[in-house]
């Protein structure tokens, strides 16, 4: 298993990195694209794939670069003109990169990423392997959420969040997540006293932190979105670093810049994590002891006979939580069952005879407890 990279002095050394740039860096107020930046960021990772450096870039700017051209004012909330927005935009976007690597002599190649990419067994084995093909022919993937087929119910919500996915999908060394601040800090960088937080090793280090929400009229996520997919990364053993993207040139000519996140668990895969942390959930059961501690012990499929409550209105193929007789939440998993086909079989071992599982052991992660340690706004 790969050992993680420990000291952020070495990114300019490390094999593989994932990248991910916010709207904010990469558009004008007004949404056009930010040409200046844009080439910077280019140049910089042009010049790491020279030196023998894997890159994967994760892309914001797709919904902005379409704002200018379909006469809108601002970002769309509509998730339909967000998709119209983001179809335009796209190839916008994408015919800059590709006209700025090329004066490098860097192929890229668009990946767009949906959600069952992820939690789809077949299709996570399957962009897995086009990635792993694309790094392996020297070109730079350029990932974005595929905003045209995706529904407010089934997105990654943010590139943050899946830029930490992929982070783990590509067996990436780190991930360098890129904004319009230099890191974070223990206040909006505007207060009087905030200052930057040069190091992450722990939630606990967050303790008692104020952190925000969306930070510019173009962007999705914000500094709290950040910190959530550090999280996601982390604890499954990739380091990530936070800076700014005026920063990146910085960062990997080895200086100390920006907010360093240490791995905080052993390698997972991205599908897990989805499971884990970001997908959501639309209802959850609650089993008996016997299942409970069955499920602990790991390695086993959940029963309808160990099931004695259901919530939700969640259908066959959602994600569920399991919680035990208490309350507390053991784990999560995609159903096979829909809810009111449970109702009608669970705690009924007679009835239940010869069911599949509500929930089969490889679609099935065990939760960490660890309560956000910081405020959000």
């Amino acid at each position: 298993m790969k050992e993680p990279l420990l000291n952020r002095n070495l990114l300019g050394q490390a094999h593989r990195i994932v990248v991910k740039v916010g709207s904010s860096s990469l558009t004008m107020p007004d949404g056009s694209l930010n040409w200046v930046q844009l080439q910077q960021l280019v140049r910089v990772l042009s010049e790491a794939r020279g030196r023998g450096q894997q890159v994967v870039l994760v892309s914001s700017g797709a919904a902005a670069a379409g704002v200018g051209p379909l006469g809108l004012n601002g970002k769309p909330k509509d998730i339909h003109m967000h998709q119209a927005a983001a179809m335009v935009g796209q190839s916008r976007l994408m015919a800059a990169y590709d006209h700025e690597f090329l004066k490098s002599g860097i192929t890229i190649g668009q990946v767009l990423l949906t959600v069952s990419d992820v939690v789809n067994r077949k299709h996570y084995a399957n962009a897995q392997s086009a990635l792993r093909n694309l790094l392996g022919l020297g070109v730079i993937p350029i990932v974005n959420e595929n905003d045209a087929v995706v529904t407010d119910e089934h997105r990654f919500g943010d590139n943050d969040r899946l830029a930490a996915l992929v982070a783990h999908v590509v067996a990436a060394d780190a991930l360098i997540l890129l904004t319009d601040v230099d890191g974070l800090y223990t206040a909006p960088p505007k207060d009087p006293g905030a200052f930057l937080i040069s190091k992450v090793e722990s939630p606990e280090d967050l303790q008692g932190l104020l952190i925000t929400g969306r930070g510019s009229d173009f962007g999705t996520g914000g500094m709290r979105t950040k910190v959530d997919a550090a999280d996601i990364a982390c604890s499954g053993g990739v380091p990530v670093l936070l800076t700014s993207a005026e920063n990146i040139g910085r960062a990997l000519a080895g200086e100390t810049v920006g907010t360093w996140f240490t791995p905080t668990g052993r390698r997972s895969s991205a599908r897990a994590l989805w499971l884990e942390h970001a997908a959501e959930v639309r209802g959850w059961i609650i089993v008996d002891d016997g299942a409970a501690a069955a499920l602990r012990r790991r390695g086993v499929s959940l029963l309808p006979v160990g099931v004695t409550g259901v919530a939700g209105g969640f259908h066959a193929g959602d994600l569920i939580e399991i919680r035990d007789m208490t309350g507390e939440t053991i784990a999560r998993g995609l159903t096979s069952i829909s809810a009111e086909e449970l109702v009608r079989f669970a705690g009924d071992k007679a009835a239940s005879q010869g069911m599949k599982p509500v929930v089969h052991v490889n679609d099935l992660v065990m939760v960490r407890h660890s309560e956000r340690p910081y405020h959000t706004a």
